[in-house]
């Protein structure tokens, strides 16, 4: 991985920069952009985190959009699949052997996934793909809560799903993983690097990184005293948290595609997307 031009531009390594930028984005002749960067540069101070403080709330408006995209991706409840899926099929039914082997084609969904996101995100656009999972997962986790709601318990106490509903069941939770690592799981993560403006970009992260953390912990902690009221209920939770987050994208989340981070300031003022075929 090169190192960055801003970074190499504040060391005033002009000539490493251009060579990176002719690499990696085509720029025939990239000094006026190491021109613009370093105009950037000069116009930002030294930043803290208080940089990100502002009137809504204490924060500034963009720097709570990030918090709640951070906190969103945890929410939708993908690490219950990743952290319990073996303890979660066995509970279910599910032999000892079967559930690692589905805990293993899982995760390879998710790879394969993962690489899917990748060819689609410059082509497609950051929104569309997120709208898109988001929608995906509500409806998977739905089926998933629908499918919990038939389950049967057994004399010895055994959780069951009856008839094609343990199907039902594994089906939707691995289409909801693909949809989680075509959308959310990877652009997440390229959206926060992308949408705050050079000026807050380094604390604004930490912040969002740090919050989607915690969100994975008061998930992943909470699982088991859920699924032990109602696994209907939790994955019916993870299902309209998956809605309220095709809400999120659709009204708060600008397209970042196609923006050069110099350019994130002005953009966030003005409202529409950029055209991916003007790159």
């Amino acid at each position: 991985m090169p190192e960055s031009p801003r970074y190499l531009v504040g060391l005033g390594r002009d000539a490493d920069a251009e060579h990176v930028l002719r690499t990696c984005t085509g720029l025939a002749d990239p000094r006026a952009k190491i021109e613009e960067i370093r105009g950037s540069l000069q116009t930002d101070r030294r930043a803290s985190l208080r940089d990100l403080a502002g009137r809504a709330f204490g924060l500034k408006p963009i720097v709570w959009v990030g918090i709640l995209v951070a906190a969103a991706q945890q929410f939708v409840g993908i690490n219950v699949i990743f952290y319990y899926s073996t303890t979660l099929w066995r509970s279910v039914g599910f032999g000892e052997s079967n559930a690692l082997l589905i805990t293993a084609i899982t995760s390879l969904i998710n790879i394969g996934a993962t690489v899917l996101s990748l060819l689609l995100i410059d082509k497609v656009g950051r929104r569309l793909l997120m709208l898109s999972g988001s929608l995906g997962m509500a409806v998977t986790l739905g089926v998933m809560a629908l499918a919990f709601s038939q389950a049967i318990t057994t004399v010895a106490g055994e959780v069951l799903l009856p008839g094609v509903w343990g199907v039902v069941a594994l089906v939707s939770a691995n289409l909801f993983v693909a949809f989680f690592g075509v959308a959310w799981g990877s652009i997440m993560w390229v959206l926060l690097g992308e949408m705050f403006p050079n000026r807050i970009r380094a604390g604004a992260m930490a912040v969002s990184t740090a919050v989607n953390w915690l969100s994975n912990f008061a998930i992943s902690t909470t699982f088991p005293v859920m699924a032990a009221i109602s696994l209907t209920g939790s994955y019916s939770f993870y299902a309209l948290s998956a809605l309220a987050s095709f809400f999120l994208v659709k009204h708060l989340v600008k397209e970042t595609a196609g923006i050069e981070l110099e350019d994130m300031d002005s953009q966030l003022r003005h409202t529409p997307a950029p055209d991916h075929g003007n790159r």
